[in-house]
């Protein structure tokens, strides 16, 4: 795999490092054209959602709890409103109307109390620019933790559930959620010495199929190729179904999940698990489709995506043809041949909730913000 440049995220210090075909580089930027593209498609996106998917109480999506408002609310801030502009403040005092006495950010009886704190955790600390929300935001930091798998759930490190997060519904961790739980964690400050981020590595770890000092379960061998899927735990379970030999399939949106929450959890570019997850992404580099799951969880994946290669420092990768992709170009110039007339993104493959323009325009608006022109 061919990367432009990355510097490693453990520790306090930015370590620029070099493996296989990696070069150091200075981060690029848009071309006129694309940049114009990107401009354009981010002022029809938000004026879709201002007039058209925002309540009068400030929410988006409502019956699907505080989520979808946080996802949104965040795609604001990331695109450079402030805490202080009366749309996102009306939205902000919406969300702090969930917050409960444990700490957490969810609708009460939620079965999705993780999801729903953790995407308030980093809404929150992203409008957090002059301490205003460092209560609330220690308050679900310590939610978050509390209800994590470990020890005071039952579970000891033996235990494939340990260190991992989940919905309620299926009383078992995934790596979605878990990724979530990470990207919280670090929004809150935790870095790799934190103990939670300790306990979610060890989770993330089983739940890529690669056989390592950290990594023994039944299916790290069955289908060694360095990418992530759902869940070890209860059985194990992958969205893209088993391979022959009883495997659990690879798949992009957990691959790239599971590979950012690694760099979050102070994993560096030299380990084997990162190596391997890096090859994966490159042998299946493509922007038309969720990798191993088709248009399933597609603006999912398209978050996910941008997210990492940007946590990861990288301005260009290599296909499985040798074939360099500037992905924010690419990345650009799709989201905007998908957005429809109404500024909206959909997809027409609703699992996951993903027929709702709201909460599919948050991740479209999300993934942008990670292109965003670097003199912005």
């Amino acid at each position: 795999m061919n990367f432009s440049c990355w510097r490693s995220m453990a520790g306090l210090s930015l370590l620029a490092v070099t493996f296989g075909l990696l070069q150091p580089c200075v981060a690029g930027d848009l071309s006129p054209e694309t940049r114009k593209t990107y401009e354009q498609t981010v002022t029809k996106g938000f004026a879709f959602l201002t007039t058209k998917g925002r309540a009068a109480d400030g929410s988006f999506s409502s019956f699907a709890g505080p989520g979808m408002t946080a996802l949104v609310t965040t795609a604001y801030l990331r695109h450079g409103r402030s805490a202080n502009d009366p749309l996102v403040a009306g939205s902000l005092a919406y969300l702090q109307e969930f917050v409960q006495k444990d700490g957490g950010i969810y609708q009460p009886r939620s079965l999705y109390r993780n999801y729903e704190t953790c995407l308030a955790i980093m809404c929150f600390q992203e409008a957090n620019r002059d301490g205003r929300y460092d209560a609330l935001v220690k308050g679900a930091d310590a939610f978050v933790k509390g209800i994590q798998m470990d020890e005071s759930e039952g579970h000891d490190p033996s235990s494939l559930a340990y260190g991992g997060s989940g919905y309620g519904t299926h009383k078992r961790p995934d790596l979605s959620n878990t990724s979530y739980m990470i990207d919280a964690l670090h929004a809150a400050g935790n870095d790799a010495d934190s103990e939670a981020m300790k306990r979610a590595l060890l989770f993330v770890s089983r739940c890529q199929n690669l056989e390592t000092a950290h990594n023994q379960t039944a299916y790290a061998a069955k289908n060694p190729d360095g990418g992530f899927y759902y869940t070890i735990a209860a059985g194990g379970s992958s969205q893209a179904g088993e391979t022959a030999n009883g495997g659990l399939r690879s798949y992009g949106s957990m691959t790239y999940a599971g590979l950012k929450s690694m760099i979050f959890a102070g994993v560096g570019p030299d380990d084997a698990r990162v190596k391997a997850a890096t090859k994966w992404i490159g042998k299946n580099y493509t922007l038309k489709t969720n990798p191993g799951l088709g248009d399933s969880g597609l603006y999912y994946y398209y978050h996910t995506f941008a997210k990492a290669l940007a946590v990861m420092k990288v301005d260009k990768l290599a296909d499985a043809k040798g074939v360099e992709h500037d992905w924010r170009s690419e990345l650009i110039q799709e989201l905007a041949r998908r957005q429809q007339k109404d500024g909206s993104w959909i997809n027409e493959n609703d699992r996951w909730l993903e027929g709702d323009p709201n909460l599919v325009s948050a991740y479209a608006l999300l993934a942008l913000s990670y292109c965003r022109p670097t003199d912005d």
